[in-house]
């Protein structure tokens, strides 16, 4: 799967977790936030989620902290 690690209207980072069929500037003309932080691929691991790779339509990639964001969105997902 791809994602988008966006900045949302309070400042927290917020995930976006799409196909990877999609293409990451694709998904983020459709996002309303204005900033995007980090995009890449993202998998689940037997021991968690696994951040990696980039975007080269956007120029970001995957970010070392984005794996544990991702994961507290599923833990807490008013978080």
């Amino acid at each position: 799967m791809k994602y988008i690690m966006f900045e949302d209207f309070s400042g927290a980072p917020t995930p976006i977790i799409f196909s990877n069929r999609i293409d990451h500037a694709d998904m983020r003309e459709q996002m309303p936030y204005t900033r995007a932080l980090s995009a890449g691929y993202v998998s689940l691991r037997p021991d968690g989620f696994y951040c990696y790779g980039n975007s080269k339509s956007l120029d970001l990639k995957a970010e070392p902290t984005d794996a544990a964001i991702i994961a507290a969105k599923f833990d807490d997902p008013e978080s």
